[in-house]
């Protein structure tokens, strides 16, 4: 029951997060509250089922974002009706095994301070199948009703990285394409070159706030800090 820890910001944006993962692997799970649907960036490991032990995530309708493939993003995507993705890869979570979400590169025991239920054994611990229900593509609109947020194909990380930013707000949900920490530009699907175009054109916004894939959130002059020490 405590598998899972909440923050909430002023804008109706709530962090949810696994606090017995390393912070390292944790990843940082976004909600926006909308007026017609809820949307959720990420969905972290699914060893507990979020949509059981996070009343949050049922209140309404809700858009099922994967901003990339990874473990620690999409492990609870099954459990939810609306699941969007970008086409790059789809494929991925529709036929997911431990070498195309990085599982095997990065689940072992040590990532974990606690058991999230007994008996959990991590040599047993896969994806579930979770097919796109809908693609996006850079420049898409997610509609909440009263919020809306473009999708921002921003590769190099993996093949299908996305972001998704808020005009009216300046608010940027980056995934893993960019947060104040180490960067992963090495994974067998990551190209150093598609990621420097990305961060080039993260400057022509006008943030206010990132909250990104990990660790903590942060403002315009700490994005370009970043992107500068990537390129660098």
């Amino acid at each position: 029951d405590n598998w899972f820890e909440t923050r909430r910001y002023n804008d109706d944006i709530t962090q949810i997060f696994e606090p017995h993962v390393i912070p390292d692997i944790h990843c940082n799970i976004w909600h926006v509250r909308g007026r017609d649907h809820d949307l959720l960036l990420d969905t972290g490991m699914g060893v507990v089922s979020l949509r059981e032990h996070v009343a949050l995530v049922t209140e309404k309708p809700v858009f099922c974002v994967a901003s990339h493939s990874h473990f620690d993003h999409v492990g609870s995507n099954h459990e939810f009706d609306e699941r969007l993705m970008h086409a790059a890869e789809a494929g991925i979570l529709t036929t997911p095994t431990q070498d195309n979400t990085v599982t095997s590169n990065y689940v072992t025991a040590d990532i974990f301070t606690a058991a999230p239920y007994a008996g959990f054994n991590v040599d047993t611990y896969e994806i579930k199948a979770a097919p796109p229900t809908r693609l996006v593509a850079d420049g898409d609109i997610i509609d909440l009703g009263d919020r809306y947020f473009e999708v921002l194909h921003l590769p190099g990380h993996s093949p299908g990285s996305i972001a998704l930013w808020e005009a009216a707000t300046g608010t940027l949900l980056s995934g893993d394409v960019i947060y104040d920490g180490l960067l992963y530009d090495e994974l067998y699907h990551s190209v150093r070159e598609d990621y420097a175009i990305s961060m080039e054109r993260l400057r022509d916004f006008n943030v206010k706030t990132v909250h990104g894939g990990h660790w903590e959130s942060f403002g315009q002059a700490r994005l370009i800090e970043l992107i500068d020490e990537y390129l660098a």
